[in-house]
């Protein structure tokens, strides 16, 4: 039997990093988690670009922007889309998750699920890098595993 695993090595790795806006007070400690991951596996600060963008609705379609390039070896996607009082939130996380799993297929480029969808703010705290660990840094690890274990299938 035969085993792929991808090394969790980030060397020669180039990562685009899209991070939306809205709730930035979460989403950028995301960025920090995601960015200090993989320079501690070895990227340097050059192959890491980062797109802002204004909401988590807006993720996908630069995703498939990026994915499309041909220049990076994944793509991190990082938002928090918090419950409100209207079913605003299910449509928001149900389509964002939705095209990012597009884009990853269509794309064959790791595009990595980094969007907290949380029933409440302090859920999106503790996700952010209080108790629940940072899920920036997760979502990294996974597109270090990923990218590698797609070259090793090439």
């Amino acid at each position: 039997m035969k085993i792929y695993e991808g090394k969790l090595t980030a060397e020669g790795l180039k990562v685009g990093i899209i991070v939306s806006r809205f709730n930035e007070f979460i989403t950028s400690k995301l960025l920090a988690g995601s960015i200090d991951c993989l320079k501690r596996h070895g990227a340097k600060e050059d192959n890491i670009e980062v797109c802002w963008v204004p909401g988590a609705f807006e993720i996908p379609v630069i995703a498939k922007k990026m994915a499309s390039k041909g220049k990076y070896d994944a793509v991190i996607c990082l938002g928090a889309v918090i419950r409100g009082a209207t079913p605003h939130f299910d449509y928001v996380s149900s389509e964002v998750s939705k095209g990012v799993a597009h884009v990853s297929l269509d794309k064959e480029v790791p595009v990595i699920f980094g969007v907290l969808t949380t029933n409440t703010i302090e859920q999106a705290i503790e996700r952010a890098g209080t108790k629940a660990g940072n899920k920036g840094y997760d979502a990294a690890m996974s597109a270090i595993e990923m990218s590698n274990l797609m070259k090793i299938l090439d």
